[in-house]
């Protein structure tokens, strides 16, 4: 009979390595990302900051400038990001990264989290009415069951 030793603790190893949050400049989405960015700080995890573009509408294909809209909103939530950041310098150090997919928010944050091989996933709760019937993005990656998923209200 072999003796078997207990394994060594190991104090903050076991956590995720990597957090992806979606984005998208609304208020929930914002108080997620300061969720996001506490875990990965604590967890000493990379935060991958996700804003997924939508892709052309029918709005777009009649002329309207969707496209130059949606980077104005990538541009602005990495401006109130790197603020944020600025202000925590020396108080909190965290990596992050932001990254913008395309497509609907649900597909575009599934591609996000395989491709940056995400150990977690937190997301705004959704403030659309009909979402309720549908099914939310944050219902939708619960569903998947690849990630753990955090809902932030």
């Amino acid at each position: 009979m072999t003796e078997q030793h207990p394994s060594p603790f190991e104090r903050g190893t076991d956590g995720p390595k990597v957090i992806v949050v979606g984005v998208d400049g609304s208020d929930t989405s914002m108080r997620a990302a300061a969720y996001a960015a506490g875990l990965a700080r604590r967890q000493r995890a990379l935060l991958a900051v996700v804003y997924v573009q939508p892709v052309m509408t029918a709005g777009a294909a009649l002329g309207a400038p969707v496209a130059e809209a949606t980077d104005e909103i990538a541009q602005e939530i990495v401006a109130q990001i790197r603020e944020a950041t600025e202000r925590s310098r020396g108080v909190f150090d965290m990596r992050w990264e932001f990254h913008t997919f395309h497509g609907d928010p649900y597909n575009g944050l599934v591609k996000a989290a395989d491709q940056l091989k995400a150990d977690a996933v937190v997301v705004g709760a959704s403030e659309q009415a009909g979402h309720r019937i549908v099914g939310s993005v944050a219902v939708r990656l619960v569903k998947a069951g690849r990630w753990p998923v955090t809902v932030v209200p």
